[in-house]
């Protein structure tokens, strides 16, 4: 296999892995549109919207904080030869995320305007 294909298929993985850790999240979110105000909706709309283009513009911060978080958890060797690649990865599901939830901010997917994966913003703590 050619780098550049188990680059993706590691960053694919690692979306997978992101992606499934949200549906616990998602399933206890009992708000609706139908049951929203309209101020409720508009507010709901312009979070998702704010918060894409907030992570599509600071998506690339993931790839220092994944280096430091798994230096912190695992220790420097992790945090040298592992710390990159999840740093490169988030970058990436960071990043798509953010222009999808933008792309897509005037739908109420997934729960009531709920980002798409914890934390919502890449300075926040897991």
């Amino acid at each position: 296999m050619s780098g550049r294909r188990i680059f993706l298929v590691l960053v694919a993985v690692w979306g997978v892995l992101s992606l499934g850790q949200q549906n616990r999240a998602w399933a206890q979110d009992t708000r609706s549109v139908d049951d929203a105000s309209a101020q409720e909706v508009v507010e709901g709309m312009g979070n998702k919207a704010a918060r894409g283009i907030a992570n599509v513009t600071t998506g690339w911060m993931e790839f220092p904080k994944q280096i430091y978080e798994t230096y912190q958890e695992d220790g420097w060797a992790q945090g040298v030869f592992v710390g990159p690649f999840k740093g490169l990865g988030m970058t990436v599901v960071r990043t798509v995320s953010g222009a999808v939830e933008f792309a897509t901010f005037f739908i109420a997917y997934p729960g009531f305007f709920d980002p798409y994966f914890d934390p919502p913003y890449v300075w926040e703590k897991e």
